[in-house]
């Protein structure tokens, strides 16, 4: 099928099978939003086929080209579909499986990620390591046929939802004089058990989808590691770069969107009569063009250039960032009326943007040491 085809093709089923109750629905700040319904439609996307657009076929995917996932990707927001509820599961614990699985944790896992049956949630960030991902404190031990793990997560995105979770926990002590990440090892969790808690923390923006998660003495199948034990700082890289891959051209077909219906709010308040706010709004405009082509370009080369993922990062947080700080003040221009509770939510959640998913800071010292070759920064 060339690429108009199926284009044509992912607009007519989104265009068939997209409902009011689920329009919009969901995205940063609202996870919990219409969640039974988003989790339907879910399952109807994930019956047609186009859940696992991208993984090969061998593996019940359609392996669909590059283009066509970012078609379908750049149909899917524009369309208004919801805020999808199984990405972690199917962008990113479905290829650490095939790529680092074992043959029988794939024919457990992978169907019911391809039907959207399980959930997932990401086991990482902990109170003391957060985009200092090497620094964690959970512990697991091998009791017979299982793992046993004690410890906290943190900021675990749709946890009380999960019935699963991939957890990076130390299972080796760190060496004396080596690197921390050595030791590290990537569990699959059950939720669903004794020995599992999970706490909702409210945001500022009254939404709780993030969460602490407390495993004491929580447990798992001794042949539920992905990789080697000790070797799971490898797999959990390996994570999140599947994660940045063709579904962030939808994220910025999103923030196109933002970006339109906030030059639409300008216009009709008035606010667009200032002139420095307007060249502020063509500024956001030009960075958000720079920023896709950027994007494009990098998932076009044939390999990935170094850095890039954090670059990315840092490029589309402080873009989503200013955009929340000139919402404001487009607001404090004129009369938003109902509007206005959109603009101030997406402000108060933009502020997480440069912190969740390695923070900033983080980026800047991976562009700096690996890219750059400048000296490695003083840790404590």
């Amino acid at each position: 099928m060339d690429d108009e085809a199926f284009r044509r093709e992912i607009r007519d089923w989104l265009a068939a099978n997209i409902t009011d109750d689920v329009r919009g629905a969901g995205g940063p700040g609202r996870e919990n939003e219409a969640f039974p319904q988003r989790l339907a439609f879910a399952r109807r996307l994930a019956a047609a086929g186009w859940t696992t657009l991208a993984w090969p076929v061998a593996h019940g995917g359609r392996g669909a080209s590059l283009a066509q996932q970012v078609i379908f990707h750049e149909e899917y927001a524009k369309a208004g579909a919801p805020s999808r509820v199984d990405h972690i599961g199917t962008t990113m614990v479905g290829p650490t499986l095939m790529d680092h699985g074992t043959p029988e944790q794939q024919r457990r896992f992978l169907p019911a990620l391809a039907a959207v049956d399980e959930l997932w949630c990401q086991g990482y960030s902990e109170p003391g390591a957060g985009s200092d991902l090497a620094g964690v404190t959970t512990r697991a031990r091998l009791d017979g046929d299982r793992w046993v793990l004690t410890g906290q997560k943190v900021w675990t995105s749709l946890a009380h939802v999960a019935d699963w979770c991939f957890v990076l926990a130390r299972t080796e002590p760190v060496p004396d004089g080596g690197p921390r990440h050595r030791g590290l090892s990537y569990l699959l969790v059950p939720m669903r058990q004794p020995g599992v808690t999970v706490r909702p923390i409210r945001q500022l923006t009254g939404d709780s989808e993030f969460n602490e998660v407390f495993f004491d003495e929580a447990r798992t199948e001794a042949d539920l590691v992905v990789g080697r034990p000790g070797d799971g700082w490898k797999v959990a890289m390996a994570t999140l770069a599947y994660e940045r891959g063709a579904a962030t051209v939808g994220q910025q077909i999103g923030f196109q969107r933002d970006l339109d219906d906030l030059v639409a709010l300008a216009r009709r308040t008035g606010a667009a009569a200032d002139p420095f706010l307007r060249e502020r709004l063509t500024r956001a405009w030009i960075d958000l063009t720079v920023l896709r082509s950027h994007t494009l370009r990098s998932l076009a080369a044939p390999q990935v250039p170094p850095g890039n993922p954090s670059v990315v990062k840092l490029l589309w947080t402080r873009w989503r960032q200013g955009l929340g700080e000139l919402a404001m003040d487009v607001v404090a221009a004129g009369d938003a009326g109902d509007e206005a509770g959109r603009w101030e939510r997406l402000f108060l959640f933009s502020r997480a943007d440069t912190i969740y998913g390695g923070s900033n800071e983080i980026q800047r010292g991976i562009v700096a040491e690996r890219v750059l070759g400048l000296p490695r920064q003083r840790r404590p």
